[in-house]
Parts: structure tokens; C-alpha cells; sequence
């Protein structure tokens, strides 16, 4: 984590955005929402990708509409998808860019399964779950195991519209 902070460190955007995060879980939803606004604003469309799938994974949480929300996380995977390979390794470590796939389409099944629609969710929460062997055996990792693990629970008690839970071996 340590190495991945001083990565971050090096980069004022990523330090910036970093800092609207620290505003938004002090409670600030709508003051974090607001800044990292801007800070895509001024980013644009076709700024770094590792920056827009950032801000776009923090900003999806705060939003008040599922759907919004669905929105920024679609653009969080797109952009970690545009990430060079040479831009990749210059983050390696415990954060790597790949270690971000399993927060992103963890992110994506919860906002599917939010707005109704279980098949998306179960697609993304596999996705997720292929993804997190890229995840160290640190608090992060373990965090978004479970994370992982606690929504898996849920969709199956759901049940949903594709039948009953499915059975666990």
C-alpha cells in the first residue's frame, strides 16, 4: 500500500481526487459529488484514463440515482479498459490496475442488482469474483472479498427473476 500511495503521491490528480474522497467519507456526499464534478469537467472525455477511472469509480458513489450511478461505473470500466499496458505497469503493485477490476464490476453487479435486474448482477459478481485473484491478502483484498462474498449472499436469497437461490455445494 505504501508504494501505491507514493505513486499516488507523484500524481496531483490522482492526489486531488484522493483528497475530494477524504471529504466524501467525512460525510460531504454532496460537496465530494460537486468537486470531483469539476474535476471531470476539467479533465474531459479523453483525459488520462487512469484519472477518469478513478473519478468516475469515486463519483459513481455519490450519486443519489441508481441509474447515475450506473452510469459513472460503466464509465470507471471503460476507462480502466483504455489503460495502456506501459501506463499498467507503471502501477504496479498492490493497487495495480488490474487490482481495480473486482472493485469495478463489484461496483457494477451492486447497481444491478439495485435496479432490479439479477442476471447483470450475477455476470458482474462472477466477473468480480474471476477478477479478485489479482487482489494481495491485505485489508483492501480482503475487503473486497468480502464484499464479494456478502452481495453473492444476497442475489441468492433474492432469488430474482431468473428462479430460486441457487444452491450452495
Amino acid at each position: 500500500m505504501a508504494e501505491w500511495q507514493g505513486q499516488v503521491a507523484a500524481d496531483a490528480v490522482l492526489t486531488r481526487i484522493g483528497q475530494v474522497v477524504m471529504l466524501h467519507h467525512a460525510g460531504d456526499r454532496e460537496e465530494a459529488r460537486h468537486r470531483l464534478l469539476d474535476l471531470w469537467a476539467e479533465l474531459g472525455e479523453h483525459g488520462d484514463p487512469l484519472h477518469r477511472c478513478t473519478l468516475a469509480h469515486y463519483l459513481a458513489d455519490t450519486q443519489d440515482d441508481p441509474e447515475v450511478e450506473l452510469a459513472w461505473d460503466l464509465r470507471a470500466l471503460t476507462a480502466a479498459e483504455e489503460v495502456a499496458g506501459d501506463r499498467a505497469a507503471a502501477y504496479e503493485g498492490p493497487l495495480a490496475v488490474r487490482a481495480l477490476y473486482p472493485s469495478l464490476h463489484l461496483d457494477l453487479a451492486a447497481d444491478y442488482a439495485r435496479l432490479g435486474r439479477p442476471d447483470a448482477a450475477r455476470t458482474h459478481l462472477q466477473r468480480a469474483r474471476r477478477a479478485a485473484g489479482t487482489l494481495g491478502d491485505d485489508s483492501y483484498g480482503e475487503g473486497v472479498r468480502s464484499a464479494i462474498r456478502r452481495l453473492e449472499i444476497r442475489l441468492d436469497e433474492d432469488g430474482g427473476p431468473t428462479g430460486p437461490p441457487r444452491q450452495r455445494p
